[in-house]
């Protein structure tokens, strides 16, 4: 399994399932600072048609082409789907943003193979980690 950092260094396209149009939310924020620092946000959030200057898609299995990693703004108990979803997408990895923790999630990541991070933020590990996918 890759760490955190090595999860970050290999991504250039996110999914970010439950970005918000909101400003004032993580959910909106983190995905806008990691964009402006070079990686592709998708956002997924089936009330909005865009975010980010990306057309928004209702779901994962909307998404018309690959993703290197999930990012998850929605409520641990979501969680749960939203990994089955990115198993079912083919997501090498999946990242489960602060405060968000489900050991069932980590169950179904792990027994898929596929790289799983709870309870960090993207734009904390970006900035210790220094990286950035500009230039």
């Amino acid at each position: 399994m890759r760490t955190a950092h090595q999860i970050l260094a290999d991504a250039a396209v996110i999914a970010v399932v439950g970005a918000s149009r909101d400003p004032l939310k993580a959910a909106h924020r983190v995905p806008l600072q990691m964009q402006r620092h070079g990686w592709r946000i998708i956002p997924v959030n089936p009330t909005v048609d865009e975010l980010f200057g990306e057309p928004a898609y209702p779901s994962l299995a909307d998404i018309p082409h690959p993703v290197d990693l999930v990012d998850v703004f929605r409520p641990a108990e979501d969680a749960v789907d939203v990994v089955r979803q990115a198993v079912e997408i083919g997501a090498p990895a999946v990242w489960l943003q602060l405060g968000i923790v489900s050991a069932e999630a980590r169950r179904i990541a792990t027994e898929a193979g596929i790289d799983y991070v709870e309870d960090r933020c993207l734009i904390v590990e970006r900035a210790a980690a220094g990286l950035t996918r500009l230039g």
